[in-house]
């Protein structure tokens, strides 16, 4: 049973301290898009994502009625584009941001390629596109893992992405080199991350996930400042139920 005390003290998170929803994101699985024609594929693409998606936006602002409590970012991850395209990958990123705003959302990540061992010819195609879609695409975020701990660094990888970030800092000036700020380069990168502007939905996941994510630095804070002094354990403990 829920207590009068906890209600009391979740209403000030989200008054005093500034405690949100800082986004959900809907992964959605596009492993049975694939097609030998890029259009075709796209078209698969657009589809998918506008039938999976097209409660999201509505469903995450009528919990934003219900609870009181605000969702700042409604956002879609997709399987990494360079593991579904068979060819010139630019429509597929078009129609991506066309579903984008379709759709509604903030951003959509997936425009990635992972080639922390190695370079397919899907992921060379997808490296050489980044710069003019990130300078012609509004909603749309790429990402590039070129290492791993196990696998190592893929040098070649590691030289393209310099040159990339410089195209698409240039191709993007007028808006402050705002493409950059669309672009990851990852080592390391996790297995399933819906985080923008890296997110991408692994190739594990289901037919579609929601992943939330919640922002509460302020109310964080508070609770430090409540226990500054304390012994460590007491710190930790504070933290937890927080």
């Amino acid at each position: 049973m829920i207590e009068t005390g906890e209600i009391l003290q979740t209403m000030a998170m989200i008054q005093e301290q500034n405690f949100d929803i800082r986004t959900i994101t809907l992964g959605i699985n596009l492993l049975d898009c694939s097609h030998p024609s890029p259009e075709a594929c796209a078209q698969r693409v657009y589809d998918k994502i506008c039938r999976v998606a097209k409660d999201l936006v509505r469903t995450g602002e009528a919990i934003e009625r219900e609870l009181g409590i605000p969702i700042v970012n409604k956002r879609i991850s997709v399987t990494p584009v360079s593991l579904i395209c068979q060819g010139d990958p630019r429509p597929i990123a078009k129609a991506l941001d066309r579903a984008a705003k379709e759709m509604g959302v903030n951003f959509l990540g997936g425009y990635s390629a992972l080639m922390h061992k190695g370079a397919t010819l899907a992921d060379e195609r997808l490296l050489v596109s980044i710069p003019e879609v990130l300078s012609t695409t509004e909603r749309l975020c790429s990402s590039v893992n070129v290492g791993s701990t196990r696998a190592g660094i893929n040098m070649n990888a590691v030289r393209e992405m310099g040159d990339i970030i410089k195209k698409t800092a240039a191709l993007t000036a007028d808006t402050d080199g705002l493409g950059c700020a669309k672009l990851v380069v990852f080592c390391n990168a996790v297995e399933d991350n819906p985080f923008m502007a890296g997110a991408f939905c692994g190739v594990g996941e289901p037919e579609c996930a929601i992943n939330v994510g919640v922002s509460g630095p302020g109310v964080v804070k508070r609770a430090l400042e409540s226990v500054k002094g304390q012994p460590f354990d007491v710190v930790a403990e504070t933290i937890k139920k927080t």
